[in-house]
């Protein structure tokens, strides 16, 4: 199936990503990605949907380099970083931050120390990193921590245990988290997958907000297709490792989003209402 694209870039202008023939394949013989591109610019706030088994986890997944393509490249503000070295990774996963549907919060510290371990990556060894161990955070750390918790609204929870939150709650300690390591673009792999509806929509209005105002490009894994058409400025569908739509959802034919989730839809998205 050719790529069904709407999302010309224009010439001088320089993506802030691009990911060009990308290809995953694991050492089982699956290949997960076959051949995806396209460019992603500060203006993009990115769906990417599919049925399971599609592709989408492993895209993101080779875009902040958990996982290394078999070939083909991923480029950050024109740097390749599909090949750098281990050495240099950690710089990497500063630029990229990543959102996870497990919130990856450590239960028995306090809500603004998981916050701080986004500012880990910017310390120097040995020292700085010896004393983040005994939970001493330098004061211009724990202010940008605040600051990001007061973003997500939940500031007034900072220095109450991690795992007695709710999953929402958790959720957005963990965007506080990806924003205290202030990152070039943020990536989230169903961040709502676990939550319920109400939490659901309060994060995505997060992830929204924080690519509104501070100009961060986000690529956000989704199932739900009713949050698919309110969030989405762009969507990438994704059938079989291939990307087989990049456009507006606004272009994107009931009879496309058939074919991409195989006939298993409960909704009719031409029903659904369009992004506010």
């Amino acid at each position: 199936m050719s790529v069904h694209s709407a999302v010309p870039m224009e010439a001088n202008q320089v993506p802030l990503v691009e990911v060009r023939d990308l290809v995953k394949r694991y050492p089982s013989g699956t290949t997960a990605l076959k051949g995806v591109s396209f460019q992603v610019s500060v203006e993009d706030f990115i769906v990417i949907i599919g049925c399971s088994g599609a592709g989408k986890s492993t895209l993101l997944r080779c875009l902040n380099r958990l996982l290394k393509p078999t070939s083909g490249q991923v480029l950050l503000l024109g740097e390749d970083i599909s090949t750098v070295s281990s050495a240099k990774l950690q710089r990497v996963r500063r630029r990229v931050g990543m959102i996870f549907q497990q919130f990856h919060l450590v239960p028995r510290l306090t809500v603004l120390e998981n916050v701080l371990a986004g500012r880990l990556r910017f310390q120097s060894a040995p020292v700085p990193h010896t004393l983040s161990l005994a939970r001493i955070f330098p004061k211009r750390d724990k202010e940008l921590a605040f600051r990001c918790l007061q973003e997500v609204g939940i500031e007034h929870l900072a220095l109450q245990r991690a795992d007695t939150l709710s999953g929402g709650q958790q959720q957005r300690v963990a965007i506080a988290r990806v924003l205290a390591q202030e990152p070039e673009v943020i990536l989230a792999d169903e961040p709502i997958a676990s939550l319920d509806p109400r939490s659901a929509s309060t994060v995505m209005n997060l992830l929204r907000q924080i690519h509104e105002r501070k100009g961060i490009p986000v690529l956000v894994n989704l199932h739900h297709l009713d949050f698919v058409r309110r969030y989405a400025g762009r969507i990438l569908g994704m059938q079989n490792g291939r990307l087989v739509y990049d456009g507006p959802p606004s272009l994107l034919e009931a009879e496309l989003v058939e074919r991409i989730y195989q006939g298993s839809c409960d909704v009719a998205w031409e029903e659904l209402p369009a992004c506010a």
